[in-house]
């Protein structure tokens, strides 16, 4: 169920940020996005919540353009709720001026890195062949970087991820490939000396 206004991403302004940063919408969307369209029950059973708190958690991400019913699939009595965009843009600077966004922003990038701790995390305790395990990797790199040449490092490895993600629209990989994620996350260092 995708429409003309639905895009690869979604940009974040201060209402779509006030309708976002509360953890367990966080968390409802980045399922809609991973696995696909769901119902408030299903997801509620996934994410151990009541499914009437799930349900209005949808509602709340389809009013502030997240999520939408997923007419096709649904009836009457079950209603299916898709993921309208692939992920959520991010524009700091424009959040600095308030300090109640810049609450909630903190809210919105905490969950977000709670969800990259508990991908990694499920990924360690999953049993996947021997070829997987060797082709993913973890760690970091200490740097030393003034924010300009921080900004052509991201800007070049997004730049790298989308040269990889046009190969996901070749078909004919569907039986020789598997989804993955690939997550970063690049930030300066106080010195704790």
């Amino acid at each position: 169920m995708k429409s003309e206004e639905q895009g690869r991403a979604k940009r974040l302004d201060a209402n779509a940020l006030r309708g976002l940063a509360h953890p367990l919408r966080v968390r409802i969307l980045e399922i809609l996005r991973s696995d696909g369209p769901s119902t408030a029950t299903r997801l509620a059973k996934l994410l151990g919540e009541d499914s009437g708190n799930v349900s209005w958690h949808l509602r709340q991400l389809g009013e502030h353009g997240f999520a939408a019913e997923d007419v096709d699939r649904g009836t009457r009595r079950e209603r299916w709720w898709v993921a309208l965009h692939d992920y959520t843009a991010v524009d700091t600077d424009a959040f600095l001026d308030d300090t109640d966004l810049q609450g909630l922003l903190a809210i919105l990038k905490n969950e977000v890195l709670q969800q990259q701790f508990r991908r990694a995390a499920g990924f360690l305790a999953q049993d996947w062949p021997s070829e997987w395990n060797e082709a993913a990797g973890m760690g970091y790199w200490k740097l030393r970087l003034n924010p300009t040449e921080l900004t052509a490092l991201r800007d070049e490895l997004l730049g790298l991820l989308d040269r990889y993600d046009a190969l996901c629209q070749d078909t004919a990989r569907q039986d020789t490939s598997s989804e993955v994620v690939f997550q970063f996350q690049a930030f300066p260092r106080k010195n704790e000396r």
